[in-house]
Order: structure tokens, then C-alpha cells, then sequence
């Protein structure tokens, strides 16, 4: 079946979701599923780079390939986080019945993603190997890690492309188009993988190219489909351009987010720079362990996503209660998903390990990350959940200084005065589920405490309709 099959204008037409009115519960989970299926299948095809290059290519190269995550997710972070302020304008908007503007925002959004691709793109390929020497980075596997890093790199302008455009389509209630990107993406990286590292022997270079191409593709196809759609969202290349007043509310909002995943990211690239020091075998179990943590919390995270998409389009309509109903289900299902997610990669922790490596030391240190950290997997969603709402209200700076505070601060404390006592790798993973459970009690109280000022002496001008 062609692209044009799936994702043509004639062929499909996606209808904009009315987050507005109606039963609330079937179109959240209409949203999130989808949005969360999309980054579980993107991280099991990334997980793929490193199976194959910890099958076939050894630990070394399994730590080479995996302690570049932490690197990498403060590069995206940093930026992904504009998405998030693009996702609440143009939902803002919708809920305002402004359409005329979208057309300005969605070019807006796009030359801000080519622009921030680029420049990461430079950054990163400069600045690989000093970054890896500063985190500790063992000598007998920094050359491949430098090497995956560089290669990545290169595809930093297109995955900043596909997260913006996706954000642009979640804004009208539409997240099967963008899993559909991913799929066929997903699936080139996988043969990719295959047939440079098991074939022609590329290891880590060979998982990195896999990649590249695949976010390429990817990015390739969420143009395409914005340039197929209907007029208030499409995209046309010849009008890209950056106007101010568009970019300073994308900013406002999405700034904040950006800073906080950078601030986020860093203390988890702190947190690497420890477990380096463990060796090569803790590296390797490690970054096999993190592929189930980011599944569990992308669960979150699709809930958080879908929590600023329905609040910036109630709040902009001025449905207040169903602002708070938002919350109310976002929180219970995201948190509840994750627990049963997280409950299953425990329970069969011992064959799902076995999927990336057969060496018992760097099986060890994965089952320790395992048991430390996903037990309480959920507890994000108290402080991604709540901070969505917020910035769904536009209130944004609040839930990052909180996060930064509480997660980042609180972590790199950890690192110099707890760690330092008890120098164990059990006691560098018990940072996690400690930093969430103060961040989340401290956001949460925010999150309540300013809902219930602004939505104070205010009569929704709808009434709740049938849930």
C-alpha cells in the first residue's frame, strides 16, 4: 500500500477532534494511546540498535551504542521542549476559533525546527568527544562512542522536523498520522540494522547510519502529510518564515519546557558520568535496563502530551470544569497504564535482559536498574501530568523550576553527599523514585493551588455535557 494510500488528503480525511464538548474519557485515551504506542515503537526499533550491536558486536560496543543516551536526550530535550509551546498556541487556537492564525504558527514552527536541527547538528559533531570525555566515557570504548555520536548528529535537523510536525498534528486531536511515520520508519531502521552491522560488519557506525536514514524517512513523510492537509494546518514551503509575535507565545511557553529537559537531561548525563565509573559491564546493563524505563514513561508521557493538548483548547474555550476532568483522567489512566507496564517488565525482567545480552555481569547491573527504578516507574506522571496542565493554562515557568529543583538539583546533591556514603550502584539507581516523589508532591500542589486561583468566581460557557 502507498504513502498516498494511507495519508493522502483524498484518500483520508482526518476530522479535527472536538476536545470541547462531549464525553471526555474515550478521546483521551483516542489521543494518548496512539501518541504512546508511537514512542514505544520508536524506542523498541531504537532498541533494536542495541540488541543487535550487543548480540553481534559485543559489551563494548552495547556500552559504546548506550552510553550515548543520556548525551543525546540532553541535545533533543533541549529543544523538543519548543514543540510543547507550539502544541498550546496553535491548541489555544483552535479552542479560540482562531483558525486564521494557524497558517503563520505552522510555518512558524517548521523554520524553528530546521533552524534548531541544524544547530545542533554543529554542536554535536564538535563537541562529541569532549562531552564523552567530561562524563567519563572508558578509554577502550570512547573512539565508538564518538564515532555513534558524530554519525547520529547528522540526523539532528530531521528529528527536530518530525517532533514539530507532530506536534502541529497532536494539536488537532491527530496522533495515528505520526505512529503511522513511525512504523515504516521504524521497520527501514530495523533492516538497516541488519544489514550493516550483521552483513558488513559497520557496528556502531552501522547502528548510527540506521538511524539517520530513519528519521529522515520519518520526517520525510510528517512533511509530506502536512503539506497535503487541509488548509488551516498545511504546510507550504515557499511561506516559511518567522513571525515574531507567533514565535515569542511559542517561546513562552515552550522555552521553559526546553529548559527544563535540558536541566533534566543534564543531571541524568551527571548520573551517567557515575555509573561510567562502575565500568564497562555496569554501561552495558545499564543502557539494556533503560529501554524498558523509557517505555513505561512514554506512557506518562503521552498523557502528559495529550493533558496540554485538552487543557489549551478547554482553557481557551473557557471550559473550566472540563480542565479539571482532563486532569482527573490523565492522571488516572497515565499513572495507571504505567504501573501495569512497569509490573511486567519486573516480573519477567530475566528473559526480557536476555533479549540484549547473554553476559552475566552486565545482566546483574540491568536487573539492579530494573528493580530500583521502575517500581515506582509512575510516579512521574505526579510532576509531567500536573506540569502539563499548567502549561496548558500557560503557565509554564513554574512546573520547570520546580522539576529543575527537585529532580536535577535534588539528583546532582544526591550524587556528591548520599552516593558519596553508600558508593554503590544500588544506591546511584535509588536517586530516581526519591527525586520523583519530591518533585511530584511539590508540582501537584502547584498545579491545585493555581488552578483553583484562576479558575476562581469563573462559570464555564458550556456546561459539562454527557460523560
Amino acid at each position: 500500500m502507498s504513502i498516498r494510500a494511507v495519508v493522502g488528503k483524498e484518500a483520508v480525511k482526518v476530522k479535527q477532534m472536538d476536545m470541547t464538548h462531549g464525553s471526555l474519557w474515550n478521546k483521551i485515551l483516542m489521543v494518548a494511546l496512539p501518541l504512546a504506542a508511537s514512542s514505544i515503537l520508536q524506542q523498541l526499533f531504537n532498541s533494536a540498535d542495541v540488541a543487535v550491536v550487543g548480540k553481534f558486536a559485543g559489551s563494548d560496543a552495547l556500552a559504546a551504542v548506550g552510553g550515548n543516551s543520556a548525551v543525546i536526550n540532553l541535545l533533543i530535550n533541549s529543544f523538543v521542549g519548543l514543540s510543547v509551546g507550539a502544541n498550546v498556541v496553535i491548541a489555544n487556537y483552535i479552542g479560540q476559533q482562531k483558525k486564521d492564525k494557524l497558517q503563520e504558527v505552522v510555518h512558524t514552527v517548521i523554520l524553528l525546527a530546521i533552524i534548531c536541527g541544524i544547530f545542533m547538528l554543529v554542536i554535536g559533531i564538535s563537541f562529541a568527544k569532549p562531552v564523552l570525555i567530561l562524563i567519563k566515557t572508558p578509554e577502550d570504548i570512547l573512539e565508538q562512542a564518538v564515532l555513534y555520536l558524530r554519525i547520529y548528529m547528522l540526523g539532528m535537523p530531521f528529528v527536530m522536523i518530525y517532533n514539530f510536525g507532530a506536534a502541529i498534528l497532536r494539536s488537532i486531536g491527530d496522533t495515528k498520522r505520526p505512529l503511522f511515520c513511525l512504523i515504516i520508519s521504524g521497520i527501514i531502521n530495523v533492516i538497516l540494522n541488519i544489514v550493516l552491522v550483521v552483513v558488513f560488519r559497520l557496528n556502531v557506525a552501522g547502528v548510527a547510519i540506521a538511524t539517520v536514514v530513519a528519521n529522515i524517512v520519518s520526517s520525510g513523510i510528517v512533511v509530506w502529510i502536512l503539506i497535503h492537509e487541509e488548509e488551516s494546518i498545511r504546510l507550504h514551503p515557499s511561506k516559511l518564515r518567522i513571525n515574531s509575535h507567533d514565535l515569542g507565545k511559542v517561546l513562552r511557553i515552550g522555552a521553559p519546557a526546553g529548559i527544563q529537559g535540558m536541566v533534566f537531561s543534564l543531571s541524568n548525563v551527571c548520573i551517567q558520568s557515575a555509573i561510567n565509573g562502575f565500568g564497562p559491564d555496569a554501561i552495558a546493563g545499564s543502557a539494556a535496563a533503560l529501554n524498558f524505563e523509557f517505555c513505561t514513561y512514554f506512557v506518562i508521557s503521552a498523557f502528559n502530551q495529550t493533558m496540554v493538548t485538552f487543557t489549551s483548547q478547554n482553557y481557551g474555550a473557557r471550559q473550566y470544569d472540563r480542565c479539571k476532568k482532563v486532569y482527573r483522567l490523565c492522571m488516572i489512566m497515565g499513572m495507571g497504564i504505567c504501573a501495569m507496564t512497569s509490573t511486567t517488565f519486573i516480573l519477567g525482567r530475566h528473559l526480557f535482559i536476555q533479549f540484549f545480552t547473554d553476559d552475566p555481569a552486565v545482566i546483574e547491573y540491568a536487573m539492579i536498574r530494573m528493580t530500583h527504578v521502575m517500581m515506582l516507574e509512575c510516579l512521574t506522571g505526579t510532576y509531567e501530568i500536573s506540569g502539563a496542565g499548567l502549561r496548558g493554562m500557560g503557565y509554564s515557568l513554574l512546573p520547570t523550576i520546580f522539576t529543575i529543583l527537585g529532580s536535577c538539583g535534588f539528583r546532582i546533591l544526591w550524587l556528591y553527599t548520599v552516593f558519596r556514603i553508600f558508593p554503590t550502584f544500588d544506591w546511584l539507581m535509588n536517586v530516581y523514585p526519591v527525586s520523583w516523589i519530591l518533585t511530584g508532591s511539590a508540582v501537584v500542589t502547584a498545579y491545585l493551588l493555581i488552578r483553583r486561583k484562576v479558575f476562581k468566581d469563573k462559570i464555564p460557557s458550556v456546561k459539562e455535557e454527557s460523560r
